[in-house]
């Protein structure tokens, strides 16, 4: 982490301390990895803007490879509990000038999202407690 990313997150949290600083570090990292991965999916275009939906499932796919069923408790207590955190998250670093946003890009676009349940622990539980999960116990 440099410096002067370091001090906008100092000057973040001053206002907003809802998150910990491993939650934006976390964002910083996976919209890294999600542009990596649009851009090499998406020859024609280079370095394009990535979608509030891209992002997520990019925050998705990175917070399960990187801290595989740890993902959740993690995310947990950095404070991020619902999609929408990972918005405040993006547009607290947009606002301080740490990222840029086009004018299609809205908060809202991150309403919703997925269940954190279904996204970072059903991957990790085995076949049987899958089956049980569905019946009435």
């Amino acid at each position: 982490m440099g410096r002067k990313f370091q001090q906008t997150l100092e000057s973040i949290l001053k206002d907003d301390r809802r998150y910990a600083v491993g939650a934006y570090v976390f964002v910083r990292m996976a919209l890294d990895y999600t542009v990596k991965k649009v851009n090499e999916s998406d020859t024609g275009r280079k370095d394009r803007n990535v979608s509030g939906g891209e992002l997520l499932e990019g925050i998705r796919e990175f917070a399960l490879d990187t801290f595989g069923p740890m993902a959740m408790p993690l995310l947990d207590e950095w404070g991020v509990r619902k999609c929408e955190d990972f918005g405040n998250i993006v547009f607290n670093l947009v606002e301080a000038k740490a990222l840029t946003k086009t004018d299609e890009d809205r908060i809202e676009d991150f309403m919703g999202g997925y269940d954190f349940e279904e996204a970072f622990v059903k991957p990790f539980l085995p076949a049987c407690a899958l089956k049980q999960k569905g019946k009435v116990l």
